[in-house]
């Protein structure tokens, strides 16, 4: 499947921050970019630009083409509840940012890789499929022939987020989804009610 492969401080200046992790070249240029994206005076976005945005970011941030995005939308729009927490929730089970949020890789597009790989373990099986569903009490693990790769030893090193809705084994090498995390509890600054008032129209 395609994905977006350019440069990734460009995308993250477009949103004012740094959506792909520690950038040391957006930090020093937070500002949109193009010829005048230093203006202070820039024009207002309308609605409609302003939702485009968020949805645009939130794709961004999970690595989430707009068909697969779409389709989980509407996902959440069928579920009971509120369809952006729901959104969101979704994002956060796909196994790819749980092998990331667990710290096993740096970021969400080398989880992915690790996945599609087939270096990580579901419940003791192998999965290679980025956007397979974590559910409640699910165990991810890495493959045993995997566990000395340098990213992920590196990757699991540096790592120093601790998420409540997960739990990790570093003996085993193993981590467990405890529960779906709530929207209090996603770090990641989306309005997602802009992603639902979007697609609502």
């Amino acid at each position: 499947m395609a994905r977006y492969t350019g440069p990734k401080t460009k995308i993250a200046r477009k949103f004012g921050e740094a959506i792909f992790g520690d950038d040391k070249s957006f930090e020093k240029r937070n500002y949109p970019p193009g010829q005048h994206g230093n203006n202070r005076r820039r024009g207002k976005k309308s609605e409609y630009a302003v939702q485009l945005m968020e949805k645009q970011k939130a794709k961004y941030t999970y690595g989430i083409l707009e068909k697969q995005f779409r389709n989980m939308f509407n996902k959440a729009n069928r579920s009971t509840g509120i369809t952006g927490e729901i959104l969101l929730q979704l994002c956060e089970s796909r196994l790819d940012n749980v092998a990331f949020r667990l710290g096993i890789a740096p970021s969400r597009s080398s989880a992915r890789q690790l996945v599609s790989h087939k270096h990580i373990t579901v419940n003791g099986e192998l999965v290679n499929i980025p956007s397979y569903q974590v559910k409640p009490n699910d165990v991810v693990g890495i493959r045993e022939k995997s566990k000395s790769l340098n990213v992920i030893q590196e990757s699991l090193s540096n790592n120093k987020s601790v998420h409540e809705w997960m739990t990790w084994n570093g003996e085993k090498m193993e981590g467990t989804f405890v529960t779906i995390p709530e929207r209090s509890q996603i770090p990641e600054k989306i309005n997602e009610q802009f992603i639902v008032e979007l697609y609502s129209k």
